[in-house]
């Protein structure tokens, strides 16, 4: 059997199956037509699976997949990155993860007196480094979505988020400020498959990094 591969269902799965495509993988089915998680391929007895992003890291860590395709912020929020071996940028689902708060607040403003804050984000782990590094004391409110909704009902001071083109953050009267880390999609690989499968792994990070390159 060939390799299982796991995608992150969204932008990135529609942004990286043309790239699989020329590296020989193919879906028998269309996942946008479908209500199936896991398919196999045309030629070559490869398996694809979509799922959550924040799933990936996970199923390539345990083996339940051999190679996983998703953001660099879903790696940094995983936080286990020595469990798996991250083999590849691919150039793709490029945005920032990034500080943001209301346009006439005192953070935007520049003057905040670093007083503690309260920080909404579904980046826990990463915003709590962020700040840890900055000796900033805050406290941080774990929501799912919507974070641009959090400083105006006043559950928070500023938020941090994935940052695109900030019509969002425009819309909602928030400005993006501090950059975290710049975002892309990234190829990880389970360390045994590393060993046990590497030519077929070899191969198919190599195809793909000659896409990304050009």
């Amino acid at each position: 059997m060939g390799l299982t591969i796991a995608l992150n269902r969204g932008r990135i799965l529609k942004e990286c199956l043309p790239l699989l495509a020329r590296a020989g993988i193919e879906p028998t089915e269309n996942p946008d037509d479908s209500r199936k998680l896991i398919f196999e391929s045309r030629s070559g007895g490869h398996r694809l699976v979509v799922m959550r992003g924040s799933d990936v890291p996970t199923y390539v860590e345990y083996g339940a997949a051999d190679v996983g395709i998703t953001g660099k912020d879903t790696i940094m929020e995983y936080g286990r990155g020595t469990h798996f071996y991250e083999r590849l940028d691919l150039g793709i689902g490029r945005c920032r993860l990034m500080t943001a708060a209301p346009a006439e607040s005192d953070l935007a403003r520049g003057l905040d007196a670093r007083r503690p804050l309260r920080v909404a984000t579904k980046f826990v782990n990463v915003t709590r480094q962020y700040f840890e590094s900055k000796g900033r004391q805050v406290t941080i409110i774990p929501l799912s979505g919507a974070m641009e909704i959090a400083p105006l009902m006043n559950l928070s001071d500023c938020i941090v988020d994935i940052v695109d083109t900030g019509n969002t953050l425009k819309a909602n009267g928030l400005v993006a400020l501090e950059t975290i880390a710049e975002i892309s999609s990234r190829v990880i690989v389970n360390r045994a498959a590393m060993k046990t499968r590497f030519a077929e792994v070899q191969a198919l990070v190599a195809t793909l990094g000659a896409d990304a390159d050009g």
